[in-house]
């Protein structure tokens, strides 16, 4: 069922647009000693693409078991994000440049929440989890250090969920029309997940969020059972 806007709830302060709709197919990386296959490298499209539950038309991931799937159909970066990281970089940077499909404004980690829901075009998708960078992001502009940047930021940009599938295309309407102030940021999310490792009334929280993606559940509960069998169950206030 199709959600319709909460006026009440979404204020005009909250400004969001998409400003590229990227994809790609898997290619190899540069600069390996063995062939690595990644989807990683995409291209901004000026043609409308149609979003099914798993992810645009046009677009791939190599690896099945760490990319893709309807939890992570489609990825999602702030472009307030591209300044700092040209200078960390000295390097000019193009749309998706990270490997995104929807280069976007008004959606840094700090703003979202596990959960949101957003309409783009005939599309509505669902804030699922931070992306988690993998050393593929590094090796494309041969800068290891890159994935650490992201991790220790909580900059990593996020996942959506399709809720309804559509059709998409640059210039449609990009709005969030729903939202829970009780649930958590990504840039929260980001910081248990990496920070706040023995955080467990944090976790907790986390693993309370309905929206949560299966495979950040099932990582946080394994953490969960560590902890609860190594006899520290305390939790540590603060994320």
């Amino acid at each position: 069922m199709r959600l319709k806007p909460e006026s009440d709830l979404i204020t005009e302060k909250e400004s969001t647009a998409v400003l590229a709709i990227n994809v790609g197919q898997p290619r190899p990386l540069p600069g390996q000693k063995h062939e690595v296959l990644s989807g990683i490298m995409k291209h901004p499209v000026s043609t409308p693409v149609f979003l099914s539950f798993t992810g645009m038309s046009g677009d791939a991931q190599a690896d099945l078991v760490h990319h893709g799937g309807p939890d992570k159909a489609v990825c999602v970066y702030d472009y307030s994000r591209y300044a700092v990281l040209e200078r960390l970089m000295n390097r000019k940077l193009n749309w998706g440049a990270f490997g995104e499909n929807l280069t976007v404004t008004g959606c840094a980690e700090e703003e979202v929440r596990i959960g949101d829901i957003f309409q783009l075009g005939d599309a509505q998708m669902q804030v699922s989890q931070p992306r988690q960078p993998c050393f593929k992001l590094g090796a494309r502009y041969d800068y290891k250090e890159l994935p650490v940047y992201f991790q220790e930021s909580g900059h990593t940009g996020f996942y959506f969920r399709v809720l309804q599938e559509g059709q998409v295309a640059l210039g449609s309407q990009f709005r969030k029309i729903h939202t829970d102030p009780s649930s958590m940021t990504v840039l929260e999310a980001n910081r248990i997940m990496h920070q706040g490792k023995q955080n467990v009334e944090g976790i907790q929280m986390l693993l309370a969020l309905p929206a949560l993606s299966e495979s950040w559940r099932q990582t946080l509960l394994k953490r969960l059972n560590k902890l609860g069998s190594n006899g520290d169950s305390s939790p540590q206030v603060g994320i």
